[in-house]
């Protein structure tokens, strides 16, 4: 429940703060018409999404188990590249997002509303898409029960609610400081989903060292499990290739996301200035 708590937080509220800028932005300059555009594009990337996410349930459920296993491998691979880039993304670009997507909102104002669809389109579907595939591997990693599900759903009500009050000036906090923690959270739980990857590549015989256990404790079913399996993605059976990818992974990405990060920038009234203090 955890994890996925924190990716919908995090995404939710990346996608929040997009659309926060670009509907401050039109109404701020007196373009409150071009707000069904905006909101058109927006709803459009979360249908885009929602049928992402049920394309990949739908196509794991109708595999065999070996395709399945197969299906899955790539997808938590997929999953973990596509979180650290972004991880990364955010750190690097995130100051520059308002006067980036201002731009692209003047130049599709001057070619009609379905420009300034596709702007929000995009810029809210690369969130959408990215939060789909890495929820999809999450699930996958964890059990199976219908805390994954609650935690979704927290997070993106919570992400949400965030996002309107920094909208409406209701609320401020520190953009830098809680991406840079949800990054090193996220750089955590996309561990526990890269060893799921290679478990299941393991399983099928298509990487050795299935046999060669570090530990193998409780059942599946037990609290000790529940938690560190619902929190990381670690279940109650690790491989020696599992530990040694999972450390390696853990440690030389976080090294690389703390290097030289800017100290944490106190986010200010304005939306458009807050979002780009948020790395």
């Amino acid at each position: 429940m955890l994890s996925t708590f924190l990716i919908a937080l995090r995404e939710g509220l990346e996608a929040s703060l997009i659309v926060g800028i670009l509907v401050a932005y039109l109404v701020r300059s007196g373009r409150q018409k071009a707000l069904v555009a905006i909101w058109s594009g927006v709803f459009a990337a979360a249908a885009l999404a929602l049928g992402f996410g049920a394309l990949l349930s739908f196509t794991s459920a109708n595999l065999s188990t070996r395709g399945e296993e197969l299906f899955a491998g790539i997808t938590s691979i997929l999953a973990v590249a596509l979180v650290t880039w972004m991880v990364f993304w955010m750190k690097r670009s995130a100051r520059a997002i308002a006067k980036e997507l201002h731009g692209k909102v003047d130049q599709a104002l001057g070619m009609g509303s379905f420009a300034l669809a596709l702007v929000a389109f995009l810029s809210v579907g690369r969130e959408g898409l990215e939060t789909s595939l890495f929820l999809y591997a999450n699930f996958k990693t964890v059990n199976h029960d219908t805390a994954p599900l609650l935690g979704l759903i927290l997070g993106l009500g919570v992400a949400i609610a965030l996002g309107t009050l920094i909208y409406r000036r209701s609320v401020k906090i520190n953009i830098g400081k809680f991406f840079r923690v949800t990054g090193i959270a996220l750089i955590v739980v996309a561990g526990g989903v890269l060893i799921h990857g290679i478990n299941e590549f393991q399983s099928r015989g298509d990487i050795g060292g299935a046999n060669s256990t570090v530990w193998k404790f409780g059942g599946d079913n037990s609290v000790f499990v529940t938690i560190i399996d619902g929190t990381f993605g670690i279940s109650n059976v690790m491989t020696w290739l599992q530990l040694v990818v999972y450390v390696l992974y853990v440690s030389l990405t976080l090294v690389g996301f703390l290097k030289a990060l800017p100290a944490p920038v106190q986010a200010p009234s304005k939306l458009e200035t807050s979002s780009q203090a948020s790395e």
